[in-house]
């Protein structure tokens, strides 16, 4: 990756940590699950408002590092409008990016600013957590999600 790409790569996850969007409690969610990273303390909650299975409205609340907060942020923004299973085939694309270096980061747009995250092991938890916990929202589970 060159250091022009890094560095604006660098640059959106910074603006999202700083100015996240979709951040905040969903008045209409009908879909909420809770995540931990208990190896950095990252916490989130991923709400969802799903009508006639499209995801209507999204959001996250919670704390952690840059890298947690700018997933959840873009994550927010990728999948409003989005089908229930095209937000079950989005995580799996981010997933295995991240995890095995796969899949096709133009499929990911945005998205694809964390294809680096995979050269720090330790941050792929940091993150795959809020995608975790969007799709432990979109399975309605009840248990809290954990990285460990």
């Amino acid at each position: 990756m060159s250091d022009n790409l890094r560095d604006l790569y660098q640059e959106v996850i910074l603006d999202h940590n700083r100015r996240p969007r979709n951040f905040g409690p969903l008045p209409d969610a009908n879909r909420t699950a809770e995540g931990h990273n208990p190896l950095c303390g990252d916490r989130v909650v991923v709400q969802l408002q799903i009508e006639n299975g499209r995801v209507q409205g999204i959001s996250f609340q919670g704390s952690g590092c840059a890298i947690s907060t700018a997933s959840a942020s873009l994550m927010t923004e990728a999948l409003r409008g989005k089908t229930v299973e095209e937000a079950h085939a989005l995580f799996h694309v981010f997933h295995d990016l991240l995890t095995r270096g796969g899949g096709d980061p133009a499929e990911l747009g945005k998205l694809a600013v964390f294809s680096g995250v995979r050269e720090f092991p330790i941050r792929v938890k940091c993150a795959t957590l809020p995608w975790h916990t969007l799709a432990a929202a979109l399975e309605q589970q009840d248990q809290p999600v954990s990285t460990e």
